[in-house]
């Protein structure tokens, strides 16, 4: 699933397309940036970590998810 960014918290400054490594953001100056190819996502999380507004999220696809279970809640 694509980033998705919240248009109310963009403030356009293109962190998020500059950063992306497989470039799926198409950004004109003073424009929300756009998410153009958003099935080459490698869900890296860039994206998100770099806006300074917070602006971005990211979705990650259910079997990209993944269970954490201590393993000493395993045992009796």
């Amino acid at each position: 699933m694509p980033p998705i960014i919240n248009e109310d918290l963009c403030t356009r400054c293109g962190m998020c397309a500059a950063i992306c490594p497989m470039h799926l953001f198409k950004h004109e100056k003073g424009q929300v940036p756009v998410v153009a190819y958003p099935e080459e996502c490698w869900h890296c999380n860039a994206c998100v970590l770099d806006c300074p507004a917070r602006a971005v999220e990211l979705r990650l696809p259910l079997n990209y998810m993944v269970l954490h279970v201590d393993a000493d809640t395993l045992h009796d």
